[in-house]
């Protein structure tokens, strides 16, 4: 619990060691340990299953040798490499054999998760149905989206009080008991199953409460968990590293640190808490952190989840003078914490919270120059900021500079595209991309804080600031998409011409999210325009956090409005079901195909191909202005070779070469 060195990185393997004497190595390695491990397997597991378990080491060693070597050092890889297997086989024979079913087909069909009729939504148990006992009497509403992925946020037991909306977690193996229990959500992980829908939690890696046992026990000095946090005597270090850390929270939270009278043998120290103070970073120099977020994750995954939405990923590694971000032996232990928990659970994948630069983003889905298993998914953030961009200049050549300049995700990944989520947005615009169509990145961004909060002259928005930082200008936004996007403006003033634009921007952006491949994620009550909520404030434990106002409580009685084409949630929730149904049908629209945003002739239409080797070529179109643009036919149609299979406006004819968008219109066009 002392003072680190300046560098916590720990030792690393030398570049100069040629990959094929790394792969010698574990292959040595193997061959020592194998025919143990093969005799444990079998006794734990079955004949069947325990050859099965061993044919995964067997594809997965190199992704679990030179991780655990590059982390920790070659001298105690070996060992280490035994315990972890030992942990991931000691999981797997406490699988549940439903599950053990699910990972049969899954291992069969391993891109389950890209196929175009999976679908996500998103909510929080609390907002959506009160507690988890009562979930599964609400999956008709989900069934009748379409919705075959269902993402429910933070449910573990977060810290009392202040928790950072449920990311300060104090056990992994219990429910928040406001929601329930962890008998409640095995069986909800049971009736989605029974549903053929997939169950995907929340999962930090990065930090714990403070109230943690884990933490407790550090701080108490007991040896077992000595090195799980870390805590230096004095500012120096701290400050070193500040130098070069951006601030999470400047506001409320400045700084990476938090001075713990406890700490350091009762003399105090500084704690690594680069979120808030109640949240202390866990170490991964340790490998005993390793080894003990591997038992929660795969403990979790034997009560049903399918999907580990893993947060704050991009902080997990620590290197003086840096960031501390996207560090390299970050993503080196992501990819040892997916092989071993695919080995137990083959059946599950992992997504990717990583909310950082394209130029980073690419490579937690396992795009580096050399593919490393990482994340399956991963949050299509660049996308969702395009899209609000776009919507607010009526101009799509930001987007088209971004979009082109981003790194092609390896085919066995995806993205999540989505319109909106629970979180504020921040503007993650470059300054390079900002340069290159004649824009100031930080005007800019700017702008688009004026604008989404109402400030900006003839803005339809209303959302409000979050996190604003006087000094550098810097601020995200918090609002619902129905709000951002025009309809509670338009409703307090009883204009039903700007409602019925406002109901397009809505329907607009979800027809890319929809189509721009991957897993749409659809956000609770976006699908009926719910409005910001302010009920927040009456709640002294999140009035201080206006994202509140974007987290509203479902209306159910909206939703039984839905079914009524005359009321607002008729209109949008058919709007999005038509979306999700013509979707299915299209194949193109699975993920493992990259699209391709092309010039269709218009700086406000967004137009996008995508090429599926079985079923042809896809091309969607997006008119972010609200007049009519008009586009090459031959660009959108291929030489009238495609077929428009949806859009916002009937069929679009085509006169003279060109096709007219409507005004916040869009079209899919597919080959027949």
């Amino acid at each position: 619990m002392g003072e680190q060195p300046p560098d916590t990185g720990a030792v690393t393997i030398p570049a100069t060691i040629p990959a094929a004497a790394r792969r010698a190595a574990a292959e040595q390695a193997w061959a020592r340990l194998r025919p143990r491990l093969e005799a444990e397997a079998v006794a734990a597991l079955g004949p069947a299953e325990g050859d099965a378990f061993l044919a995964r080491a067997d594809l997965s060693l190199y992704d679990v040798h030179e991780p655990v070597a590059t982390l920790y050092g070659e001298d105690a890889a070996d060992e280490l490499v035994a315990r972890a297997l030992r942990a991931a086989l000691a999981a797997a024979a406490e699988r549940p054999e439903e599950l053990r079913r699910l990972d049969r087909r899954r291992e069969i069909d391993p891109a389950w998760f890209q196929r175009s009729r999976v679908q996500g939504y998103v909510c929080y148990v609390d907002r959506f149905c009160g507690t988890l006992d009562r979930l599964p009497g609400r999956l008709d509403h989900l069934a009748g989206l379409g919705t075959t992925y269902l993402h429910l946020m933070p449910l573990l037991r977060p810290r009392p009080g202040e928790n950072d909306g449920g990311y300060a977690v104090m056990d992994y193996r219990a429910v928040d008991p406001r929601l329930g229990t962890m008998a409640d959500l095995e069986a909800v992980a049971g009736a989605l199953h029974g549903r053929g829908m997939a169950l995907c939690i929340d999962l930090v890696l990065n930090h714990t409460a403070r109230e943690h046992p884990w933490a407790q026990a550090w701080l108490a000095g007991d040896p077992a968990f000595a090195g799980y946090y870390t805590a230096f005597p004095d500012r120096t270090l701290p400050d070193a590293y500040d130098a070069t850390i951006p601030p999470v929270f400047p506001d409320r939270a400045p700084g990476s640190f938090s001075w713990v009278p406890e700490a350091c043998g009762g003399a105090g120290g500084w704690v690594w808490t680069t979120f808030w103070p109640y949240q202390w970073d866990l170490d991964y120099t340790n490998p005993e952190v390793t080894l003990a977020m591997l038992g929660e994750i795969t403990w979790l995954a034997n009560r049903g989840v399918d999907v580990f939405r893993m947060d704050a990923v991009p902080f997990m590694w620590k290197r003086l003078g840096t960031s501390c971000q996207n560090q390299p032996e970050g993503h080196t232990l992501l990819q040892l914490l997916h092989a071993l928990t695919r080995l137990a659970a083959p059946g599950v994948v992992f997504k990717a919270e990583a909310i950082v630069s394209p130029d980073d983003l690419v490579a937690y889905l396992g795009g580096h120059d050399r593919y490393r298993p990482e994340c399956e998914l991963a949050y299509h953030n660049q996308l969702m900021v395009l899209l609000w961009s776009s919507l607010a200049t009526r101009d799509v050549r930001l987007a088209r500079q971004s979009l082109r300049r981003m790194r092609p995700v390896p085919p066995t990944a995806t993205w999540v595209t989505y319109v909106r989520g629970h979180d504020d947005i921040g503007w993650a615009v470059t300054d390079e991309d900002a340069a290159a169509v004649g824009l100031d990145g930080f005007a800019h961004r700017r702008f688009l804080n004026d604008f989404y909060a109402g400030r900006f002259p003839g803005s339809f928005a209303r959302g409000a600031l979050f996190q604003e930082d006087e000094a550098t200008g810097d601020a995200r936004i918090s609002g619902s998409a129905a709000s951002l996007c025009g309809i509670e403006a338009a409703l307090e003033a009883g204009d039903d011409a700007a409602l019925d634009a406002g109901v397009r921007r809505l329907l607009l952006l979800h027809a890319v999210a929809f189509s721009y491949g991957g897993i749409p994620l659809l956000y609770m009550g976006d699908e009926l325009a719910l409005r910001n909520d302010t009920g927040y404030l009456a709640d002294p434990a999140r009035a201080p956090d206006n994202r509140w106002m974007h987290r509203p409580p479902m209306d159910w009685a909206a939703a039984a409005r839905a079914g009524d084409p005359d009321t607002l949630e008729g209109r949008v929730c058919a709007g999005i079901r038509r979306l999700g149904e013509v979707r299915r049908s299209l194949l193109a629209l699975r993920g493992g195909v990259e699209s391709a945003v092309v010039d269709a002739g218009s700086d406000a239409v967004l137009a996008w191909r995508r090429k599926h080797p079985r079923s042809g070529t896809f091309v969607g179109v997006a008119n972010f202005s609200p007049d009519p643009q008009a586009v090459d036919a031959d660009t959108v149609t291929g030489f009238g070779g495609f077929a428009q299979v949806h859009g916002s406006d009937g069929v679009l004819p085509v006169r003279g070469g060109r096709v007219v968008v409507p005004g916040l219109g869009f079209a899919w066009y597919a080959e027949p």
